[in-house]
C-alpha cells in the first residue's frame, strides 16, 4: 500500500516523498483514513511506529480541504504533549509534512521552562497548537489563546497525560473546550485509565491497536546484571569500555540521580551529559542536540524525558536504575531497535529488586538470564 491511497493533498504526498517515506506503517494504515472521516480514536502501537504522523497528515489534510480560515489566537488543533521535548519533536514533523503547501499552516510548540512572552506574541494566527498542559494554562489565563474554536483535541502518550501528575490540568484544560470536537489518543500501551476514558472523553471511538511483529521485538536485545548499588558505577563505566559503545542512553530514577552519575562518567574520562526536568529548556536541548550528533557519548536522563527522545538508530539503552511500572520500561527500551537495527537494553538489579523485575518481565513476556557482577573483574 502507498500513501497515494489515502486522497491526500498532492503538496502533502510531496512533502511524504521528500522525506523518505515510502510505505505507510499499520498504525498509520488503520487511523489515517479514519481521522479523515472525522471519527475519534484510541491508537495503540509501540514506540517508534509512526504514531505521530498517523495524526499530523490527516490533520493537515482536513485544514488543507477547510481552506484558510480568520487569522485570530483561537487555534482550530490542539496537541497535548506530556514533556518539552515531545512538543518540539511533534511541531518539526508538522512543520515538515506541511513545507510549501498551498496554504499557510502555522503550528508551534508552547512549554514551560523559557519566557513565555514570545509565545504570547507568536502564538497569533497559529492553526495547530502543541502545548504542554502547564504552560497551555498560562497562556490561557494570560488571555493569549482561547481554546473555545477547538476542532480537533489529541492526547500524544496519552497514558500519561492522564496520569495522577496532569490530573487537575487536564480537566481544567478538557473544561475550556468545546463539547463538540474531534479527540484523537495515541499512547504506545493501554491501561485502567485510558480504557475507562472511552466513556468520558470518546464518542464511539475507533479503538486500533497494533501488536508489534515478531521480528521488531527481536530487534531488541535484553541482558541484566545482578549488581549492588556501590557497583552500579563501576560496572556501567566498565561495559562502555569493554564493548566500546559510543552512543549510550542511561536511565536514572530521578534528576539528581541523573547528575551523579553523568558526573562520575565525566571524571573518568567518558563524555556524558544529563537530561532531565529540573534542566532549562535551553539546556536540554544542547544535551540532546549534543548526544544525536555524537558530541557526548552517554546521555543519562529520567523517565520525564524518556519520551521525547527519538533517536532512529539508538544502539545502548542501559537502565541503571529499574522504573517503577513495566510500561515505562517498555518506552525506555523502545529508544533502541529501532529502523529495523538492532539495538540491545541492559538492566542493572540489585537482589531485593528481584522480584519487581521479574514481574516486569512477565508482563512483556520476556525473559532475561542475568549475569552476576560479582563474577566479573573491573
Amino acid at each position: 500500500m502507498s500513501f497515494v491511497a489515502f486522497k491526500l493533498h498532492p503538496s502533502i504526498l510531496a512533502n511524504i516523498t521528500a522525506l523518505g517515506y515510502e510505505t505507510p506503517t499499520p498504525i498509520q494504515v488503520q487511523a489515517i483514513p479514519e481521522v479523515i472521516k472525522g471519527k475519534d480514536l484510541l491508537g495503540i502501537a509501540k514506540t517508534g511506529s509512526g504514531k505521530t504522523a498517523s495524526f499530523v497528515l490527516p490533520i493537515l489534510n482536513i485544514i488543507l480541504a477547510n481552506g484558510e480560515g480568520e487569522r485570530n489566537r483561537k487555534p482550530k488543533t490542539l496537541v497535548l504533549v506530556p514533556t518539552r521535548e515531545l512538543a518540539v519533536q511533534v511541531t518539526e514533523v508538522f512543520k515538515e509534512l506541511s513545507h510549501n503547501l498551498p496554504q499557510s499552516i502555522k503550528s508551534m510548540a508552547v512549554y514551560g521552562g523559557v519566557s513565555i512572552n514570545p509565545q504570547m506574541k507568536a502564538i497569533y494566527g497559529v492553526n495547530i497548537l502543541i502545548a504542554t498542559p502547564g504552560r497551555l494554562l498560562d497562556l490561557h489565563r494570560s488571555s493569549a489563546v482561547n481554546l473555545s474554536k477547538v476542532e480537533t483535541l489529541v492526547l500524544d502518550e496519552a497514558d500519561k497525560m492522564l496520569n495522577l501528575g496532569f490530573k487537575e490540568e487536564m480537566q481544567e484544560i478538557f473544561d475550556l473546550l468545546p463539547k463538540k470536537r474531534q479527540n484523537l489518543l495515541f499512547s504506545a500501551t493501554l491501561n485502567d485509565q485510558l480504557s475507562g476514558l472511552n466513556n468520558v472523553l470518546l464518542l464511539d471511538p475507533v479503538v486500533i491497536e497494533i501488536e508489534a511483529p515478531s521480528e521488531e521485538e527481536d530487534l531488541i536485545n535484553l541482558s541484566g546484571y545482578f549488581v549492588g548499588d556501590d557497583r552500579k558505577g563501576p560496572l556501567l563505566r566498565h561495559l562502555i569500555r569493554e564493548q566500546d559503545m559510543k552512543q549510550v542512553l542511561v536511565f536514572t530514577s530521578s534528576g539528581d540521580k541523573a547528575d551523579k552519575v553523568a558526573w562520575k562518567l565525566i571524571k573518568n574520562g567518558i563524555e556524558a551529559s544529563s537530561i532531565h526536568g529540573k534542566k532549562s529548556q535551553s539546556a536540554r536541548t544542547k544535551a540532546l542536540e549534543n548526544f544525536k550528533s555524537g558530541k557526548v557519548q552517554v546521555l543519562v536522563a529520567t523517565d520525564l524525558i524518556s519520551r521525547g527522545i527519538d533517536i532512529n538508530e539508538l544502539p545502548y539503552v542501559i537502565n541503571y536504575e529499574l522504573p517503577r511500572s513495566p510500561k515505562d520500561f517498555v518506552h525506555r527500551i523502545g529508544r533502541t531497535g529501532r529502523a529495523k537495527s538492532e539495538g540491545l537494553a541492559i538492566t542493572f538489579v540489585t537482589r531485593e529488586e528481584t522480584h519487581h523485575f521479574k514481574v516486569i518481565l512477565k508482563k512483556m513476556k520476556r525473559y532475561i538470564d542475568m549475569v552476576d557482577s560479582e563474577t566479573l573483574d573491573f
